[in-house]
């Protein structure tokens, strides 16, 4: 351990002798090459394939990472200690909601409307430029503990290559049968607008209080005489299609007051509980299958273009009904669970999704348009806010039986903790119950440390494996190369950038890219980013005889169009080298977008203290210093410049000094 010493402002340390020895260690072990000698050493040995999960760059190392990181450069060593030809490269987790959330942290955005308003690439730049912003401390500390690993080489999820390999995975899948395209009863994060995966769902459970109601539902033939169902989610009302009993129990009409109910018999005690009552007549619940009922809400029921509409609000058998709580009888919406939705599709019901995915009511919900339906809420029990406004209408239209407060584990976004919507979202699947027989096979011929664990919590996982949702309504992450017509359905499904590139509207231009001549400010070896009357650096005399010589090379390249930036430099390059072609020195086009990269409080300073701002190549694309840009700022404006071209010319030859 170190020992650290303090006097006034300075900070002596003084190491122990394993700290030194230690260091001392690392140091042999880079100068000697030990890690690329045991590559070297076993590389005609047999391969062993080691798959290393990669972790995010987007906080320092923990002891979670730095555990397991052992263990991984334990079992690689082990293996190349006997013979074994381990390659062993570093790689970053790159994508998803975890950078997204960060980003919008410190852009100050708030929901992914935002995003869209500030624009999607500017903020995949400003997810590109967060993700290795600790990749230095990392690197520091990989190495401390001790771990052979190439972290040099690292290869990144967000890199094109690594995209094409996703690209080219799901192509696969797609031509084998085993992708397809279509709605599945999942939970959702309203803020996030995406779809979550059982294991983030899993870490946000909360206990919560929420409003239970049993609501009266009026039989289309026998008026006053009401069905009784009874829902947690009072918010998925407007969207109810169906009732649901189960088949194989009993049912009793019971009277009270001035009205008669329907509800299981086993429930009647409960539901009646302190309320005179009389049964007057017991059911099978499969003679009440098919009977009509009245809607409470009519915003969908009276729309007569509805898919399915004929076979909505009935009364369906379903054996997934209970006896264990609320009425025996259940209020159906399809598009919010996935019994809902299983039924809804077994009895061909109308399909309603009131609520878009930002967990806001559709506009034809015409009484509670635009409301949130479970928002997130610093005030105690504010996620109710619009089941009490369902509560306040039931009661004014005298759909209201009773209403009780109910505390239970309700699921929250893991990363910002808004409740969640079990939704019917549409995505894409992998049909992995196609591919069931082979994985159990396949675990079957796996050794498994502990061994338990082949036909245990594993094991039991394959046996039970569903189709896996594997897009997300997001924008940072790989995109899933299928493009289809909106009017006719037209799909392609591509599996490299070649592939596309093969089918991507193209000009027919053919760019040419210039730097100036030397420059006075490249002789002073200082940098000069601003363009500034007292700072104008212009072309010394070899900068010109340069840009001449360029100029001859290019006579012959049949130039139709020169651009250049504002800078002194450019400007003279770009008319030296038109003068040598014969081109028209005033067609030549300005474009303050082809500018030098910004180097902020650096200009008018030497290029080496600019420089020794960054602590790689790498840096340079994420890293601003104060007041300027990195190179994905130069790379978004750049690219801009080309795109315009591209609209505007074809088959051109364009000359771009810069």
């Amino acid at each position: 351990m170190d020992e650290r010493v303090s006097s006034g402002k300075e900070q002596v340390k003084d190491l122990s002798d394993i700290a030194k020895r230690e260091e001392e260690m690392l140091a042999r072990w880079q100068s000697a090459r030990i890690f690329e000698k045991s590559l070297e050493q076993t590389r005609d040995g047999k391969e062993f394939v080691f798959y290393d999960g990669p972790p995010f760059a987007t906080g320092t190392p923990h002891y979670g990472h730095i555990l397991t990181s052992v263990i991984k450069d334990t079992v690689a060593r082990y293996q190349t200690m006997r013979g074994r030809f381990v390659r062993r490269v570093w790689g970053w987790d790159c994508h998803g909601l975890p950078i997204e959330n960060l980003i919008e942290g410190e852009l100050g955005l708030e929901h992914k409307k935002d995003i869209e308003e500030y624009g999607i690439e500017k903020f995949n730049e400003a997810a590109h430029a967060l993700v290795l912003r600790y990749d230095v401390e990392w690197k520091k500390m990989i190495q401390r503990i001790g771990r052979f690993i190439d972290m040099d080489h690292a290869y990144r999820t967000m890199d094109a290559k690594y995209t094409e390999s996703v690209w080219w995975a799901f192509k696969t899948l797609y031509e084998k049968g085993l992708v397809y395209q279509g709605f599945k009863s999942m939970h959702i994060c309203p803020r996030c607008e995406t779809t979550l995966s059982s294991n983030e769902v899993a870490d946000g459970y909360k206990d919560i209080t929420d409003i239970s109601v049993t609501v009266k539902f009026e039989l289309a033939k026998d008026p006053g005489i009401y069905i009784l169902a009874w829902t947690t989610t009072p918010w998925t009302l407007p969207g109810n299609v169906a009732l649901a009993i189960n088949p194989n129990e009993e049912y009793a009409k019971v009277a009270s007051g001035d009205e008669q109910y329907i509800l299981a018999s086993a429930r009647v005690e409960a539901v009646f509980a302190g309320k005179e009552h009389m049964i007057l007549e017991r059911i099978k619940g499969k003679g009440l299958i098919g009977t009509e009922y009245k809607p409470i809400f009519d915003y969908y029921s009276s729309q007569g273009t509805l898919d399915n509409r004929e076979n909505g609000w009935k009364i369906c058998g379903a054996e997934f009904v209970t006896m264990e709580s609320g009425t025996g009888v259940v209020h159906i919406a399809p598009a919010f669970g996935e019994d809902d939705m299983a039924l809804g599709a077994r009895e061909h019901l109308p399909f309603v999704q009131h609520v878009a995915m930002d967990g806001t009511m559709r506009s034809e919900v015409r009484d509670f348009a635009g409301v949130s339906v479970k928002p997130k809420s610093k005030e105690k029990d504010g996620h109710q806010a619009t089941d009490i406004l369902i509560i306040k209408y039931l009661a004014g239209v005298n759909a209201l039986f009773a209403k009780e407060k109910i505390v239970h584990a309700y699921p929250h976004c893991w990363r910002c903790e808004t409740p969640l919507l079990n939704y019917a979202a549409e995505s894409w699947f992998v049909k992995v119950p196609a591919l069931k027989e082979k994985l159990i096979a396949e675990n079957a011929k796996t050794s498994w440390v502990p061994k338990n664990m082949r036909d245990g919590r594993f094991g039991k996982w394959l046996e039970g494996a569903r189709d896996w949702a594997i897009s997300r309504s997001r924008y940072w992450g790989a995109p899933i190369p299928v493009w289809q017509c909106a009017e006719c359905n037209e799909r392609e499904v591509f599996g490299s950038r070649a592939e596309l590139s093969a089918r991507a509207k193209k000009s027919g231009n053919r760019y040419i890219v210039m730097r100036h001549g030397e420059a006075e400010s490249n002789v002073r070896g200082i940098v000069n980013s601003k363009i500034d009357g007292s700072t104008a650096y212009g072309l010394t005399e070899n900068g010109r005889v340069q840009a001449e010589e360029a100029g001859k090379k290019l006579a012959s390249a049949g130039v139709d169009i020169i651009i250049t930036s504002l800078f002194v430099r450019t400007k003279e390059t770009a008319e030296i080298v038109a003068a040598a072609i014969g081109f028209d020195t005033r067609k030549i086009i300005v474009d303050d977008r082809l500018k030098e990269i910004d180097t902020g409080v650096f200009d008018g300073r030497p290029v080496g203290e600019y420089r020794g701002h960054f602590a790689s190549t790498v840096e340079k694309f994420t890293k601003r210093p104060d007041g300027g840009e990195n190179l994905l700022d130069v790379k978004r404006r750049v690219m801009a410049v080309v795109a315009d071209l591209e609209r505007e010319y074809a088959g051109k030859t364009i000359l771009m000094v810069t």
